[in-house]
């Protein structure tokens, strides 16, 4: 009988310790360390780079890409059993995209709530306009179209620091996307932090608090020093 006990508080011990071995999330730092998020750990980690290039338009062997790779840390997430950066716009499965930028004189001169809005998708009013005048002069289909706007919200952050989250729909193909953003400009005005959640609007209703979780973990740190 001493055996036998043994060998179950052996056999617990080591289930325990499997349990133990699973973590619920991965937790995500930027390439400075100075952004922090964290995504449920059956997501699927991506090589984000092909998502810079698509949303830069940069060829890859440009000095245009080379440049924005010393200045953009990116990486994406996706819960589909098949991951792909094509997810990103089109998903029936939540995917996640988080970025920081290091600005440009320009872009600090002249960042703005709107500019957070409108960091990766045509938000507010006038470059939604600006996409569908573009488009329209092109002679092509507009990708985004029949914008919906769910939410706006300016966020309440310390140190000087500004941000806000939207959350939007737009129909791409015969689907509607749900996507909800969250986009911080730190107190020196210097980065810009921006976090993506879509899926399709059905799964973005059946998993908001889920995701509401995702974008409220998405944080500036304050290193010492």
């Amino acid at each position: 009988m001493t055996r036998t006990r043994a060998w179950v508080a052996l056999l617990v011990a080591a289930l325990m310790l499997s349990a133990c071995g699973q973590p619920e999330y991965t937790y995500v730092r930027d390439r400075e360390g100075t952004t922090y998020f964290k995504v449920p750990a059956s997501f699927s980690r991506l090589n984000a780079y092909p998502i810079e290039l698509f949303l830069s338009g940069d060829h890859p062997y440009s000095q245009a890409a080379l440049l924005r790779a010393r200045r953009v840390w990116s990486t994406a997430f996706d819960q589909s059993a098949r991951p792909s950066v094509e997810h990103l716009l089109v998903s029936a499965e939540p995917f996640v995209y988080a970025t920081v930028h290091q600005l440009t004189a320009e872009q600090r001169d002249t960042i703005s709530l709107n500019g957070l809005r409108d960091f990766i998708l045509p938000v507010s009013k006038g470059v939604r306009e600006l996409y569908q005048a573009r488009a329209a002069a092109s002679g092509t289909a507009p990708l985004f179209q029949n914008f919906e706007q769910i939410s706006d919200q300016v966020l309440e952050l310390d140190q000087g620091a500004r941000g806000v989250r939207v959350r939007f729909n737009y129909q791409i193909g015969r689907n509607v996307q749900t996507f909800d953003q969250s986009a911080i400009l730190d107190e020196h005005g210097r980065t810009v932090s921006v976090m993506l959640i879509g899926c399709q609007s059905i799964c973005f209703r059946l998993r908001a608090a889920e995701f509401d979780r995702i974008a409220e973990s998405f944080k500036l740190l304050r290193l010492p020093g």
